[in-house]
This record gives structure tokens, C-alpha cells and sequence, in this order.
């Protein structure tokens, strides 16, 4: 029987799924081919999702710790006492330390809304410190939105109808797959596809032109395309004069960065640049998809900020076909009935958990006595790892993990709770790479003893005593609250085809900038009042903040983007995915390779003042000297020397966002 399911995993596809179910195990996975956007078509790592479920390596029992910290020695235990132990360590730190002692830890590791905020509305009634969750996505959103405001962006859909599409730093063929077959259409058609990226991603390498600017120099290159474009006219003067603020000061700015002083920062020749922004400039309806990357950097909401005023200059957003894609899906967004900030004491401590290295070492009054941790692995995500490890090691640190594996954080854990997948839960999803809501209920019975968030959550509630009507409600409960709220995109929302397990369009037009922008002035902001309100200047900047830390020690820049079969840390328990992706890797450009005697396939250390950790090289040119790349995650424990890439990068925060810069470090490397 084929029952359908969506994915759950952090990308912007959400795609829709059908699951072979034969006598309570899923035998196979494939795409549903009634969904509106993927299509029926998925990514090669979830044709593996049943190896996921089915592991041989998966935790079916709750587990206690049996041997000294990281040796993953433990010994199954009954889930009444592990949740009584659970529930008595917090009443414990909580008494002795208050429970600001306590920290919870978690990001994207389900991306369905219920049960990824299920912990909320028990931690806020605890009074734990509350966790600053900015490790990706802030500070790309803080600079999109100074420029051209909150809410969804140009329909990925309506880019069939462009006659030039730029990637800016996104590897759809490896992060965005079905936005693919839509630039495919696009290109039968007559359109020319660039890639901006600083090395040639399996997208680039399918590109007409591929740009190749050095990390963190996104904003200089936007720069120099605007002086091209101001300065030869190939702007809509009228478009800007009715919906922009600031021209001119934009302008000035601009005129400081014609194509060759932005080519000496970025790297990129000066006519590539001119020919890209004539281009841009001449075209029909130009079209931008912005990615993560540039905004991985210590000046990344500033080169977000930068690129989203490219399209207003040509007037794209009154054209079919034209804009900028940032992120989709919108829609209501009130989960206060689930989350319940009200539950939350006034003034509790933030953590951001960017930071979390500093917050297990550093942090005092009171200090971190219990984490807990759910749907993140930070022993492999997290930046500076190092200070990590060296926090889940202490002896007086008790640390709880909802998990399905063991993972590098579970090696610490003291009590391991197995989680649920997605496969045995019911939770709705949307989307941040279309406009399709969607339910999903079990396609499966729990695996072995594992439970789902919400269930867990709401059963260690029980266990403090918590009375509040959050605790005792279900999956479906907070579902229908949801899509009561009164918003409009739920206009003429198909309520039926939802419970039917459909996909449904939400009421979001594809061009969501006809009607002005969600900003203070409701236009496109050149100039940024509330960035100048901050200290910060309010004009596009081209100027490029370095890895601090390196000093003239460290040469190299590294980056550490998705490799093709990971996806964050995920996909490393299963077998079959990590032969196919083979040895961690750096690649490395031939002339830095000789530079350092090093030859293809060497083992080599990278390492910096934070960290080390041991690659094989990859001797290349679809890198450029002064550049490294790590694609990833591996989990350090499968990674020569038991260390991942993150002991390299740096907890520092971007510029707006107070997100995790992992695209900034400076770093050597030599044989071992």
C-alpha cells in the first residue's frame, strides 16, 4: 500500500512523498506526482529514507548512561524511569541553580511546525533560559527585509516566464532541486542562467556563465553592477521615482564602486562584472534566487541587503517572469496556543545558540547544569566545536538528547530518549520554497519504543505538575487552531483537500510586491532609517569584514556549503549514503596545492587558532586559489582523527541577525 507523507527535512522543497508501506515497515519511498511543485520526483538521499527508519543503528529504547562520558556506553531503561529521572534533574538543578541553569537546545531537525515547537510551552513554564535559535537564517533575513520588507517573495513558479536568472549563492541542484525543471523551462525558452558562487558548484557547472567572487565580497560585486547600470542608464527611472526611497543617495554611493574597484575586492575580472550588469540591465524580466551563502559572513544581512535593491533599480517587480526569490510559503504563523510565550517569566535569559561553545564553558549565574537537546546534533553543527566538546564532557553538565541515533551529542548524553520519524507522527508542513500547505499523519507504527516530541513533552509536564490546557493537547487540536486564525492566505484556503492529505496552495500572489513592500515606508528602502537608527550604515556598503582571528598567520579562506548527499548533519547513519559520498574532503586549488606539497588525495590538517581537523585533498580548479571547501556535514566520528570542519569556524555574529558567520575563516593547511 502507498500512503502519502511529506519530507521533513531542512530545505525549501518540502517535498511531497509517497511511502510503500508492507506489514508495518516502509519498503520504499518515492515522489508524489500530484504534488504541485516537486512533482513526483525526489532528491537522492530520500529514496534512502527507509534505511533511515529501519536502521539497524536506530534507538528503539529509552537509554541511560552506563560509562564515562563520549564512550556510548549505556543500558536500556523503562521510559517511566527515564522520564522520572529526567523530570527529577530539573526539579533538582532548579532548586539548587534556578532553572535559568537549565538550557534547552534545538533547531530544524523536524521542520514540521507542530512537533518542531512542541518543547516550547514546557520550557517557557520552566523558566529554563531561553535559546536564541540564529544559527542560518537571520541575518540573510534581517538585510532582505531592510530593503524590501517581511513576507514571502517572488513565486519560484513564475520564473518559467524570465529571460535571464540569476543563482546568488544557492546550489540548487544539490539544495533546491525542484526549483530546477522551473529555470529548465525558463532556459528551453531562451533564457541565459548565471551562478554567482565563489567555487563551481554542480549548479555552476551547469550555468551559461558562472561568476566567482571570494566569500564575504557578495556586496561589492551587487555595487558594481548598480554603477554599471546607474551610469549607462539601464535603469526605470519612472519604477523608481513611484516606489523606491534614496535613489540618489543610492546612486552616490554606487558611483564609489564602478567595476573595477569592486573587481579588486572581489576578485571577479571588471568586464565579467560590466557584462553581467549590461545584461541584467537589457534584459526582460531578470530574475534573482538568493541563497544562504552570502550571508554566511561577518557582514552577511549587509550583502543580502545589497542584492535585494538590484531588482527595484530595473523596475523588475512589475514584470512577469522578474524579481527576487528569497523565501516562500508564508502564511498564518500563530502558534501562541502551542508555544505560549505568556508562560515565559518576564526578563529570562537569552543564549543565542550560535554561542553555545561559550554558554557550556563560559556562562556564569548561574551556569548551564542541564542541556537539553532535540532535533539538532550541535556536537557536529555547532561553530567552534572545540568549546563544545569540551562543555559536553563536563561530569556536572547532565544532558538529556530526543534522538534516533547516536549521533556525536548522544556519545554525552546521560539520558537518551528515542525519538519518532517523521514517518510516525502527524504534523502539517509548509514550505520555504513554494506556497503549498500540507498535512501528514503516520504512514507507520512507532518503531520500537520511540515517541514523537509533542507526546514526550507533554508527558515530563505531567511529571512537574503543569496544569495549563497546552499540556494536555494533541497533534490535531493545535492543527485546527491554526488554520483558524484569520489571515489572507488562508482565503479560500481548500480546508477539505487538507485533511485529505493534499497539498494546498495557499492565497499568496507570485508576484507579492504588486501591491507596495512590508516596509516602514512601503516602498523599496535604499537608505534604511532603522539600520542608521542601529549604528549601522544605511546605504548598500561593499566593505568586507575578515576572520579576525587569523591575523597574517592564516592564508586560506574556507567555506563549508551542503554536500550533495548530506543535509546538515543528517543522512550520516545511513550506510549506503556515506560510501557514495566517500572521504571527508577539502578541495583545494592545484597552485595552493603545490604550494604546500600537497597531492591529490593527501591527507591534510586544516587548522586555525580555534581548531583542527583532517581532510583528503582534492586537488581542483573548480576552487580558486586563496579558497578551501569542505563540503559537509560529516559526523566528526566518521571523519579522520574523530574532528569535523566546525572546529574551524567561529561563534562571532553577522553584522544584523546575530547569526553564525561559517563562511568566514581563515585557516592553513599542510600534510599530515
Amino acid at each position: 500500500m502507498w500512503k502519502p507523507s511529506v519530507c521533513t527535512k531542512d530545505c525549501p522543497d518540502t517535498c511531497g512523498l509517497l511511502s510503500k508501506v508492507e506489514d508495518g515497515r516502509i519498503t520504499k519511498v518515492k515522489g508524489d506526482p500530484d504534488h504541485p511543485f516537486t512533482r513526483g520526483f525526489i532528491c537522492k538521499k530520500a529514496g534512502y529514507f527507509p534505511q533511515h527508519v529501519h536502521n539497524e543503528k536506530r534507538i528503539l529504547t529509552p537509554l541511560i548512561r552506563s560509562g564515562p562520558k563520549g564512550t556510548g556506553r549505556f543500558e536500556p531503561i523503562a521510559w517511566d524511569e527515564a522520564l522520572d529521572r529526567v523530570a527529577a534533574k530539573i526539579k533538582e538543578v532548579s532548586a539548587e541553580y534556578g532553572p535559568e541553569a537549565i538550557l534547552p537546545y534545538f533547531y530544524a531537525g523536524h521542520m514540521g511546525m507542530i512537533q518542531r515547537y512542541a518543547g516550547h510551552a514546557f520550557f517557557h513554564k520552566l523558566g529554563a533560559s531561553r535559546l536564541l535559535a540564529t544559527i542560518c537564517g537571520p541575518a540573510a533575513t534581517a538585510g532582505y527585509e531592510a530593503t524590501l520588507g517581511s513576507g514571502p517573495s517572488t513565486d519560484l513558479e513564475s520564473v518559467v516566464d524570465s529571460d535571464f536568472i540569476i543563482i546568488w549563492g544557492n546550489n540548487s541542484l544539490t539544495t533546491n532541486v525542484h526549483a530546477w525543471p522551473f529555470y529548465r523551462k525558463a532556459r528551453k525558452n531562451g533564457a541565459r542562467l548565471v551562478v554567482i558562487d565563489p567555487y563551481r558548484t554542480r549548479t555552476a557547472k551547469e550555468a551559461d556563465i558562472h561568476l566567482m567572487p571570494m566569500p564575504g565580497t557578495d556586496a561589492a560585486l551587487a555595487l558594481g553592477m548598480m554603477q554599471v547600470l546607474i551610469g549607462e542608464n539601464l535603469i526605470d527611472r519612472d519604477y523608481i521615482a513611484d516606489n523606491t526611497l534614496s535613489f540618489d543617495e543610492l546612486a552616490r554611493r554606487a558611483a564609489e564602486y564602478p567595476p573595477e574597484i569592486a573587481s579588486t575586492i572581489c576578485g571577479v575580472p571588471a568586464s565579467d562584472i560590466r557584462e553581467l550588469a549590461v545584461a541584467y540591465g537589457k534584459a526582460r524580466a531578470p530574475f534573482i534566487r538568493t541563497g544562504w551563502g552570502p550571508a554566511r559572513q561577518l557582514r552577511g544581512a549587509m550583502a543580502m541587503r545589497t542584492i535585494a535593491c538590484l531588482p527595484a533599480l530595473v523596475g523588475a517587480f512589475k514584470k512577469p517572469g522578474a524579481g527576487i526569490t528569497r523565501l516562500l510559503g508564508g502564511g498564518p504563523s500563530n502558534l501562541t496556543r502551542l508555544t505560549r510565550p505568556d508562560l515565559c517569566p518576564e526578563g529570562t535569559r537569552v543564549v543565542n545558540m550560535v554561542e553555545l561553545g561559550d554558554a557550556l564553558t563560559r556562562l556564569k549565574a548561574p551556569p548551564i547544569k542541564l542541556l537539553y537537546n532535540f532535533m539538532s546534533n550541535p556536537a557536529a553543527v555547532a561553530p567552534q566545536s572545540a568549546l563544545v566538546y569540551e562543555g559536553l564532557k563536563r561530569d556536572d553538565l547532565f544532558l538529556v538528547v530526543h534522538e534516533l541515533f547516536m549521533t556525536d551529542t548522544a556519545l554525552f548524553a546521560d539520558i537518551i530518549l528515542p525519538g519518532a520519524s517523521f514517518f510516525e507522527m502527524t504534523d502539517i508542513y509548509r514550505a520555504y520554497g513554494h506556497n503549498y500547505l500540507r498535512l501528514a499523519r503516520p504512514v507507520i507504527p512507532p518503531v520500537g519504543q520511540s515517541r514523537a516530541n509533542l507526546a514526550i513533552f507533554q508527558q515530563l509536564a505531567g511529571r512537574m505538575g503543569f496544569e495549563e490546557e497546552v499540556f494536555s493537547l494533541g497533534e490535531e487540536d493545535f492543527i485546527k487552531d491554526f488554520l483558524r486564525e484569520e489571515h489572507p492566505s488562508l482565503k479560500g484556503f481548500d480546508h477539505e483537500a487538507f485533511w485529505q492529505e493534499k497539498a494546498v496552495r495557499l492565497n499568496i500572489p507570485a508576484n507579492p510586491y504588486a501591491d507596495g513592500f512590508n516596509t516602514p515606508s512601503g516602498k523599496v528602502e535604499f537608505f534604511s532609517q532603522t539600520w542608521l537608527d542601529k549604528g549601522l550604515d544605511p546605504l548598500p556598503c561593499g566593505q568586507v569584514w575578515r576572520d579576525p582571528e587569523g591575523g597574517n598567520k592564516y592564508k586560506l579562506e574556507l567555506i563549508t556549503p551542503p554536500h550533495h548527499l548530506f543535509l546538515n548533519s543528517a543522512f550520516n547513519e545511513i550506510s549506503e549514503i556515506r560510501k557514495m559520498a566517500g572521504r571527508a574532503k577539502v578541495l583545494i586549488n592545484p597552485q595552493n596545492a603545490r604550494e604546500r606539497d600537497i597531492s591529490q588525495g593527501d591527507l591534510v590538517r586544516v587548522y586555525n587558532g580555534r581548531g583542527e581537523c583532517s581532510l583528503y585533498a582534492e586537488v581542483t580548479p573548480d576552487t580558486q586559489p586563496g579558497l578551501l571547501v569542505a563540503e559537509g556535514l560529516h559526523w566528526p566520528g566518521f571523519a579522520p582523527g574523530g574532528k569535523g570542519a566546525n572546529q574551524l569556524t567561529s561563534q562571532r555574529l553577522t553584522d544584523q541577525g546575530e547569526t553564525c558567520a561559517f563562511h568566514c575563516n581563515l585557516v592553513e593547511v599542510e600534510p599530515v
